[in-house]
């Protein structure tokens, strides 16, 4: 990301200021005779928000127990700046964030492609039967190669080839959610939820879910086999869930996947009126982050820095647990490549807010706009998709 001033490189020096202490007690403690007792404390505060039956500091998609924030490693291969993070250090933070008590951990074949999918494998060994894996398939890309080709692909051999591929770069035998990415409307959805049920009845899949579904295509898919989780873009940036996705899994006992949670950067403070966007960062291509409606969007940022004060607390803390207030089922994951931002992340599990509080939060957020598609229209085409019937 570029800026054409050095503002955006002090607004976001000013968001780890805000957790140099605690960031500093944090890393202490987890090699400290107090990490216990920390851990028993955040889970007693914690209980209040749980799925029914989830143990302390888990919430329940659908049956499937998880950490109550999970870790996206989607950047873990290339960057939105597009820089190559050291493979090294993104073991180190997969591997301290399940230390600090994540057991969920998502990517997909098409982030790299496949590459990002061998990171998670690598860093995973010696603790994977400890953790939880979500991985997504459906873009049309060759098995041997890589190679994007155009396009989605969901055909049931093409799933099924497409797993292959994942145990073995994740170095598991099973997929513990297994997710597709996005619906593709050449295949009847009864074909794919079929495919899956396949696999796990073979043991090679124990979950699945859809992301970015068209609301009926999501009741078939549940009606062939019990989907497990949704993950939709969800975030006090886009709140397009609310209107039909989050009411249908209230309904079904489907559970809630949120990426991006932290607005793609927007919320952690790091992106501001200056800020423009290094070639091939796809958030210069979405006019919510366009010169024309970045100044007019930080009100919202101002309304969660205000919360942020309240709260000791940061933006990006303040955005995820409203994200974990909302709804006892809803998990974010929020994607990193910096050691302290996952930790300040999983801070957010310490910031409470009452009932009233939520709802004075809610009608001061209602009061602002926030201009701008999501994504460019390309991307979006792909959204809200419904399969096509079974004949």
């Amino acid at each position: 990301m570029k800026s054409t001033t050095n503002q955006q490189a002090n607004t976001e020096l000013n968001r780890r200021n805000v957790l140099k202490t605690g960031l500093a007690l944090v890393s202490g403690a987890l090699l400290g005779p107090d990490a216990k007792a920390h851990t028993a404390s955040t889970s007693s505060r914690q209980q209040a928000s749980l799925s029914p039956n989830a143990k302390p500091g888990r919430r329940k998609l659908g049956t499937l127990e998880v950490s109550s924030i999970g870790l996206g490693v989607q950047n873990m291969s290339r960057t939105y700046q597009t820089t190559i993070p050291s493979r090294s250090e993104m073991h180190s933070i997969i591997r301290t964030a399940f230390d600090r008590g994540v057991t969920l951990f998502d990517a997909a074949e098409a982030y790299g492609p496949f590459e990002v999918e061998r990171i998670l494998g690598e860093a995973l060994v010696g603790i994977r039967n400890k953790v939880v894996i979500e991985t997504k398939f459906g873009w049309n890309i060759d098995q041997k190669t890589g190679q994007r080709l155009p396009g989605l692909n969901s055909r049931p051999e093409h799933i099924k080839e497409v797993v292959e591929g994942m145990l073995k770069r994740l170095r598991t035998d099973r997929i513990d959610l297994l997710y597709q990415h996005r619906v593709d409307p050449a295949v009847p959805i009864e074909d794919v939820a079929g495919a899956i049920k396949d696999l796990i009845k073979q043991g090679k899949v124990l979950h699945y879910g859809l992301s970015e579904p068209g609301p009926q295509t999501v009741r078939r898919a549940h009606a062939i086999h019990p989907v497990t989780a949704i993950q939709n873009e969800y975030s006090l940036i886009w709140r397009g869930p609310e209107e039909v996705i989050l009411p249908l899994c209230q309904e079904l006992g489907i559970g809630f996947v949120c990426w991006s949670p932290l607005g793609v950067g927007f919320l952690t403070g790091a992106i501001d009126a200056s800020t423009r966007f290094a070639p091939g960062d796809i958030r210069g291509g979405e006019s919510r982050f366009s010169p024309e409606n970045l100044p007019h969007n930080l009100a919202l940022l101002d309304l969660v820095k205000s919360w942020a004060t309240k709260k000791k607390a940061t933006p990006a803390q303040v955005s995820l647990a409203w994200l974990l207030a909302k709804k006892p089922w809803i998990v974010p994951i929020p994607g990193t490549t910096q050691m302290g931002h996952m930790l300040e992340n999983m801070g957010a599990v310490d910031v409470q807010f009452t009932a009233d509080e939520l709802k004075q939060f809610d009608t001061e957020l209602a009061k602002v706009e926030f201009k701008g598609e999501r994504l460019p229209s390309f991307v979006l085409a792909f959204s809200n998709v419904e399969a096509p019937l079974k004949r």
